[in-house]
Protein backbone atom coordinates (compact mmCIF):
# COMPACT_ATOMS: atom_id res chain seq x y z
CA UNK A 1 0.00 0.00 0.00
CA UNK A 2 1.11 3.59 -0.70
CA UNK A 3 2.46 6.20 2.10
CA UNK A 4 -0.80 8.65 0.49
CA UNK A 5 -3.44 5.57 0.61
CA UNK A 6 -2.93 4.53 3.78
CA UNK A 7 -2.65 8.65 4.78
CA UNK A 8 -5.88 8.93 3.22
CA UNK A 9 -7.56 5.77 5.59
CA UNK A 10 -5.75 7.28 8.69
CA UNK A 11 -7.49 10.27 7.83
CA UNK A 12 -11.19 8.68 7.22
CA UNK A 13 -11.07 6.73 10.02
CA UNK A 14 -10.17 9.54 12.27
CA UNK A 15 -12.79 11.88 11.10
CA UNK A 16 -15.22 8.60 11.31
CA UNK A 17 -14.36 8.24 15.08
CA UNK A 18 -14.69 12.36 15.66
CA UNK A 19 -17.91 11.91 14.24
CA UNK A 20 -19.62 9.71 16.08
CA UNK A 21 -18.11 10.90 18.99
CA UNK A 22 -20.11 14.08 18.50
CA UNK A 23 -22.92 12.19 17.49
CA UNK A 24 -23.81 9.68 20.09
CA UNK A 25 -21.77 10.41 23.30
CA UNK A 26 -23.25 14.18 22.77
CA UNK A 27 -19.60 15.55 23.02
CA UNK A 28 -20.22 19.71 24.51
CA UNK A 29 -22.78 19.13 26.71
CA UNK A 30 -19.99 17.28 29.40
CA UNK A 31 -19.78 18.39 32.85
CA UNK A 32 -16.77 21.19 32.81
CA UNK A 33 -17.98 22.58 29.50
CA UNK A 34 -18.69 26.30 30.50
CA UNK A 35 -22.39 28.00 30.32
CA UNK A 36 -22.69 31.78 31.20
CA UNK A 37 -25.91 33.44 30.73
CA UNK A 38 -26.87 36.75 30.91
CA UNK A 39 -29.94 38.09 29.91
CA UNK A 40 -30.62 37.34 26.53
CA UNK A 41 -26.38 36.55 25.61
CA UNK A 42 -25.31 32.77 26.46
CA UNK A 43 -21.36 32.21 26.79
CA UNK A 44 -20.52 28.52 25.99
CA UNK A 45 -16.94 27.64 26.31
CA UNK A 46 -16.36 23.52 25.21
CA UNK A 47 -13.66 22.87 27.67
CA UNK A 48 -14.20 19.10 28.56
CA UNK A 49 -14.83 18.38 25.00
CA UNK A 50 -11.93 20.08 24.02
CA UNK A 51 -9.74 17.97 26.06
CA UNK A 52 -11.19 14.47 25.56
CA UNK A 53 -11.22 15.91 21.79
CA UNK A 54 -7.24 16.77 22.37
CA UNK A 55 -6.32 13.43 23.88
CA UNK A 56 -8.42 11.53 20.91
CA UNK A 57 -6.40 13.48 18.55
CA UNK A 58 -2.98 12.83 20.20
CA UNK A 59 -3.41 9.20 20.78
CA UNK A 60 -4.43 8.98 16.92
CA UNK A 61 -1.69 11.33 15.54
CA UNK A 62 1.19 9.06 18.17
CA UNK A 63 -0.34 5.68 16.05
CA UNK A 64 0.00 7.20 12.81
CA UNK A 65 3.99 8.16 13.54
CA UNK A 66 4.21 4.73 15.00
CA UNK A 67 2.64 3.25 11.21
CA UNK A 68 5.45 5.50 9.35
Amino acid sequence: MSGMAKLLMIAGASIFIIGFLIQFLKLGKLPGDIVIKKGNTTFFFPLMTSIIISILLSAIFYVMGRLK
